[in-house]
């Protein structure tokens, strides 16, 4: 997996130099890089000498002068120019094990990689951490990472991955602690497992790392239809109930929407969340959707008649239910909301990203608005294929719609600035 250059800036040092996609960037200044972090560590001088592989095979070296702090404007393939960490986990409640056959090849790959951590916040278990790899954290300062604890119970936590070496993860966090290194926890709650007074050890431990730990977001396991063993139960009202009673004890302990939908309970202001930092986790999306829908000016009328269906997850059906009510104020505008049910999964997965083209067309059957509106985690990055591998053109084609796709997170505007060319 080399440093094969996707695409380059406009504008950039890049496009000056007539790098394009397909070429290969082996070298700064000498050295062979193996990652993200290796190029902008590298690319930080006033002078420096890149090496690059053509697509045609041909290798240039090029010397360059440049501001200190300045990018050459590459974006590559890939974040990692070496082989990915792989996890070596076999978690009992690992949602890659319990997918079917024949779907995107991206949804079967399990890393657990400390440099995807850092680079793009997906979530490690430091099951497979190395010296070397923490000699070079602690002298390169990086972080914030994004830890999958679960339990900081070592018997548990080997029960639940899988893997002896799960037991070292106190060890692992005061390594963090003691080096300055800033992380992020996570703690996906398995009834019966890891909840109730499990739970509360697991967040009194996390919590005496003072200022090293910067967050812990609670998730409900999600269990498919696809599930070969019943080892597990999903999160229930009740474990839902108790889950936010114990959290709300902690400081910097947030629970995913999810665990308030199934309490029943309202969603939190907005001051619960902090800075929002575990998103992607789900936790915080409905409160940052409806703080910045309610930023935005609307209009009083339309001059014609419009009309919408916001086709979403159950979980996001709360935040756009009270979108759908304020924007139905608009005289000539009609909004409607109907929940994508998830006969593919099975109804105790209720994510967006997870919604499927068949379970979409047959929420959207006979549906009379005139566009249906889905957000873009629906689809594969850069293009319009669903989690199922069928496009966009095919759901048009089976239900007649036109689509709007809402491609920024947790915000509305794009859809108010649509709507906006109607008044």
């Amino acid at each position: 997996m080399p440093a094969t250059v996707s695409s380059v800036e406009n504008g950039s040092i890049a496009q000056e130099l007539e790098i394009e996609s397909g070429d290969i960037l082996l070298s700064i200044d000498g050295v062979k890089l193996s990652d993200l972090i290796d190029y902008n560590f590298y690319c930080k001088n006033e002078f420096i000498t890149v090496e690059i592989q053509k697509k045609n095979g041909e290798i240039e070296e090029i010397e360059l002068e440049k501001d200190f702090d300045e990018d050459l404007g590459i974006v590559f393939e890939s974040a990692v120019f070496d082989k990915i960490h792989p996890c070596m986990n076999k978690c009992i409640f690992c949602f890659v094990d319990q997918q079917p056959k024949g779907l995107r090849d991206t949804l079967y790959i399990k890393d657990d990689d400390y440099r995807l951590s850092y680079l793009q916040g997906t979530y490690i278990t430091l099951t497979n951490i190395t010296q070397t790899d923490k000699e070079r954290i602690s002298r390169m300062r990086l972080g914030p990472f994004y830890i999958s604890v679960h339990t900081t119970n070592p018997e548990l936590r080997v029960k639940m991955l899988r893997n002896p070496k799960a037991a070292r993860i106190m060890q692992e966090l005061n390594w963090f602690k003691s080096h300055e290194i800033p992380f992020h926890a996570q703690i996906v709650l398995c009834p019966g497992f890891n909840d109730g007074k499990e739970l509360e050890r697991t967040l009194k431990d996390l919590t005496s790392h003072g200022d090293c730990l910067l967050s812990v977001a609670i998730v409900p396991v999600g269990i498919t239809t696809f599930r070969k063993d019943s080892i597990l139960n999903r999160v229930d009202k009740s474990a839902a109930k108790e889950t936010l009673k114990i959290a709300g004890k902690f400081k910097k302990v947030c629970c995913s929407d999810e665990f308030f939908l199934l309490a029943d309970e309202p969603i939190p202001d907005t001051e619960y969340y902090g800075n929002f930092s575990q998103l992607d986790d789900g936790v915080g999306s409905i409160r940052a959707l409806l703080d910045d829908f309610y930023s935005h000016t609307l209009p009083k009328s339309l001059k014609k008649p419009l009309s919408l269906t916001f086709a979403t997850s159950y979980a996001g059906r709360i935040a756009l239910n009270e979108a759908a009510k304020t924007l139905n104020g608009i005289k000539n505008l009609t909004c409607v909301v109907k929940p994508v049910k998830s006969n593919y999964w099975g109804e105790n997965i209720t994510v967006a990203g997870l919604i499927t083209s068949d379970d979409l067309i047959r929420t959207l059957e006979n549906d009379k608005s005139d566009y249906a509106v889905i957000p873009s985690v629906m689809l594969k990055p850069f293009s319009d294929l669903f989690l199922d591998g069928k496009s966009l053109e095919y759901v048009k084609e089976k239900t007649g719609k036109n689509f709007i796709i809402i491609k920024k997170q947790y915000s509305l505007k794009e859809l108010i600035e649509f709507i906006k060319l109607y008044a």
